[in-house]
């Protein structure tokens, strides 16, 4: 199953929602969305089955497979990544739909950890750590397949993830999902109107109307909700600038006072030819007149507040007449 599951990205919708998956132990090496797999990977296997077509004997299910869930297991040396988690709890819950994080993480989204849990929708199970199953409604137009598992679309992946995450956190997924899926906020809004009363809805049209693909990651989704909540105009993220020679792209800012602001993650410091690059880059916007705010994870947000809020003040006495 997990290497049919990770051959390619979606194809279309299967209105089918009562599938059982079913996996043998098969080496894959491949990647697809979030999930990045090498060749040593196995995929889960249901222990039981596998001893009854005699693919393995019970002392070679004890000797040299872990259990994960009830009667699924998975080789003791296999690295837990994501996609195992993953197969793992589809495996546990035959049916079920892969759904939230772990669905955002197969449509593309690159910031998912390996220990998130695994959202599924289905049929309601004693509570398992590592593992959320929400018996919730789902429309058979909300459901696609990949491989052997069925996800939830990205409009309701998105809607999920509005409606049961904090704002920060879903908006960081958010974010990625319409940049790599190229989700449309107002098509999750329309899906939301859907399920109108539901847990969650209205959380998530307050968190879907601060949706920006231009993030790059969730440290610039962070950073731009910083400034917006201090009452700032909502920055524009992914500015082009040229100067006729060469062009950057600033992370946010203000175009018409030419504020910008930057999350410098680690990259930046520990690449040399990152940091020969932001040289010139910097030297070329403030020849534009750009003022450019760069900001690290040090930086508290009185501190960021302030720069930003000293930024317009300049630029407001440099006009006053």
């Amino acid at each position: 199953m997990l290497a049919a599951f990770l051959r390619d990205r979606p194809q279309g919708r299967n209105p089918a929602l009562s599938t059982a998956v079913v996996s043998n132990s098969r080496r894959v090496g491949r990647f697809v969305g979030g999930f990045e797999q090498h060749a040593g990977m196995v995929s889960p296997i249901i222990g039981s089955r596998a001893v009854a077509r005699g693919e393995l004997t019970r002392g070679q299910l004890r000797w040299r497979y872990g259990a994960i869930h009830p009667d699924v297991y998975v080789e003791k040396t296999a690295e837990r990544t994501l996609a195992t988690n993953t197969a793992a709890a589809a495996l546990w819950i035959p049916g079920s739909i892969v759904a939230g994080r772990a669905a955002a993480a197969i449509h593309g989204v690159d910031w998912v950890d390996a220990d998130t849990p695994i959202e599924l929708i289905g049929p309601s199970r004693r509570r398992r750590e590592g593992v959320i199953v929400r018996a919730e409604r789902i429309e058979a137009d909300e459901t696609m397949r990949i491989g052997g598992l069925f996800v939830t679309t990205p409009a309701r992946t998105g809607l999920d993830l509005a409606r049961h995450l904090p704002r920060l956190e879903a908006l960081a997924h958010l974010d990625a999902l319409a940049s790599a899926r190229g989700v449309d906020p107002q098509a999750v809004l329309t899906l939301a109107a859907r399920y109108r009363g539901a847990r969650g809805v209205k959380h998530a049209r307050r968190v879907i109307a601060e949706v920006d693909p231009g993030a790059q990651s969730p440290k610039e989704t962070w950073l731009r909700l910083v400034v917006t909540d201090a009452g700032f105009p909502r920055p524009r993220t992914q500015i082009r600038v040229s100067d006729g020679f060469s062009t950057a792209f600033i992370d946010m800012g203000w175009e018409g006072p030419r504020i910008g602001l930057e999350y410098d993650g680690e990259q930046h410091r520990s690449d040399r030819r990152q940091f020969v690059r932001d040289i010139g880059r910097h030297e070329m916007l403030n020849s534009l007149g750009w003022t450019i705010i760069r900001v690290v994870k040090e930086h508290s947000r009185a501190f960021i507040i302030q720069r930003v809020g000293e930024a317009f003040g300049r630029v407001a006495h440099a006009r006053s007449p």
